[in-house]
């Protein structure tokens, strides 16, 4: 295993899904982008937000590789929707999801670029939201 898998590896089980925030300031460079701004408290305010809707979400690593500075995860996650999501209300429903995250690490073993693409949509679906295309501003 490359140092920057492992420190992949440690980012989600600490910060995703240990809620061990000191390692945030560890595994993050202050040029990371984040909610609304970078670095770790940036990371962090993602993590939050998302925990406030989904308490107990928890990821699953299904595939990991790493070459050079640069590691790709595919992980799913689950979590019961407690707190609002965006702009749906708290409905009770655990939900289940996949995706992909890509992590850029500089020389000293610091993520300072991410980038992750999920299944949101399905995720909106089962919170029972109903999603329909734009209007075309002609009758039917």
């Amino acid at each position: 295993m490359t140092d920057v898998e492992a420190a992949a590896r440690r980012f989600v089980a600490d910060v995703w899904n240990g809620r061990r925030e000191e390692s945030a300031y560890e595994l993050v460079g202050e040029e990371c982008p984040g909610l609304g701004g970078t670095g770790p408290e940036a990371t962090l305010a993602w993590h939050r937000d998302r925990r406030a809707a989904f308490p107990d979400l928890r990821y699953k690593l299904v595939d990991v590789v790493a070459a050079g500075d640069r590691v790709a995860l595919r992980w799913r996650a689950a979590g019961t929707q407690i707190g609002r999501f965006g702009p749906v209300p708290p409905t009770g429903q655990v939900v289940s999801y996949s995706g992909a995250t890509f992590l850029r690490f500089d020389g000293r073993g610091r993520i300072v670029d991410v980038w992750s693409a999920n299944e949101l949509f399905q995720l909106l679906q089962q919170l029972g939201v109903e999603l329909l295309p734009p209007l075309s501003g002609r009758a039917e």
